[in-house]
């Protein structure tokens, strides 16, 4: 009964961490392919002075790559320690 009750475990651990990977990469193609798609668009609007397509292909979706690592490193810490499987 222990075997099942580990296996269950971990399959919500799985399940946990796939989810997150998923939202992560869902994310990771907003900013690779789909706000390029329009930066046309996008630059009838300004931000800090620059047009937002120029600013967001320059250095919006690069910060929101950065701000997507940190907090994937950040909630899988969270999801392995639920799960008492996080490293030292």
């Amino acid at each position: 009964m222990a075997e099942k009750r580990d296996a269950a475990h971990m399959q919500r651990y799985w399940t946990k961490t796939s989810t997150l990977m998923w939202t992560i990469f869902a994310l990771w193609i907003v900013f690779s392919f789909v706000i390029p798609l329009f930066a046309v668009q996008l630059n009838t609007f300004r931000f800090l002075g620059f047009p937002l397509g120029f600013y967001m292909a320059a250095q919006g979706c690069l910060v929101g790559f950065v701000v997507l690592c940190v907090w994937n490193a950040i909630a899988q810490n969270k999801i392995d320690e639920e799960f008492g499987v996080q490293e030292d």
